[in-house]
């Protein structure tokens, strides 16, 4: 294979993998969401508002909404790669939005009437909302996926009870959740928990607040600094994933020069977590 197009073939990839994501959502959204009155969230749930009152495409209007959401995606999260990616991804999810229905592959209204199949099978099959907005709290502030996309798309769906009914805006809930969960599984894996090294000279105060406030187990190890040759005591523990930002606030407050990597593991078995007994 020539040099060229070996380098070339990882980015060729990436653009068939964003291809294939962005047309299930767009699948989902047109063929569960729309038909049962199920807003979205995020600016896909904006645009089914817009529509229901005006009739404009919602795809455009996904593709005109979703402009600042990339300009921040492109200032927070990724630069010019990130951007790329962002905008074939768009374009892609909103012509499929748009063209679907004249295809006349899937019955122009839905599978099924029934909404709670609607409300699950487009969670499932979508699994997101205002991923970019999500990503940023994410990225930023340590708020996991599921939580981000509660924060970001509630509105839109509490709006959504107005006009399409409290009926509809519940529902459309248990999709947001749902949907959430889906995508974090997808990305992170269903056991995924997060792994804390903090390098501090107040390990003492450090873990008695963890103790007694968040209620994990910790190991005190010894560590050498190889530049300076001092010792300090290294922190070690197993948080879940919603308790990151718990932990870095009360590092922070004891000991501001103190230094903490977050990891991540796919599995903990013990004590606070899965019972190591059960599995074996």
């Amino acid at each position: 294979m020539p040099a060229f197009l070996k380098r070339s073939l990882p980015y060729f990839l990436d653009y068939v993998l964003i291809f294939i994501g962005a047309t299930i959502q767009a699948i989902a959204l047109r063929l569960f969401l729309i038909p049962a009155n199920l807003a979205s969230g995020g600016v896909s749930g904006i645009s089914q508002l817009i529509n229901h009152f005006t009739g404009w495409p919602i795809g455009l209007m996904v593709l005109i909404g979703n402009l600042p959401l990339f300009l921040l995606g492109w200032r927070f999260l990724g630069g010019r790669r990130f951007a790329l990616r962002t905008a074939a991804s768009v374009l892609v999810y909103s012509l499929v939005v748009d063209q679907l229905p004249r295809l006349h592959l899937f019955p122009a209204n839905g599978i099924t009437d029934d909404i709670l199949l609607n409300s699950l099978y487009g969670a499932v099959v979508s699994g997101g909302g205002s991923d970019i907005l999500a990503r940023i709290l994410n990225h930023y502030r340590s708020i996991p996926m599921t939580q981000s996309y509660l924060m970001v798309d509630s509105l839109v769906i509490f709006s959504a009870g107005f006009v399409f009914g409290w009926k509809q805006a519940l529902y459309a809930m248990i999709t947001l959740y749902v949907s959430g969960i889906v995508s974090e599984n997808v990305l992170e894996g269903p056991g995924t928990v997060r792994t804390a090294i903090i390098v501090t000279t107040q390990a003492k105060a450090i873990s008695e607040r963890v103790l007694e406030e968040m209620e994990r187990g910790l190991t005190i190890l010894q560590g050498t600094g190889a530049y300076t040759g001092t010792e300090r005591p290294v922190i070690y523990c197993v948080i879940t994933r919603s308790e990151v930002a718990q932990l870095k606030a009360i590092v922070h407050e004891i000991d501001p020069l103190a230094f903490i990597v977050i990891g991540q593991a796919h599995e903990a078995l013990g004590e606070g977590f899965k019972p190591l007994k059960k599995l074996l």
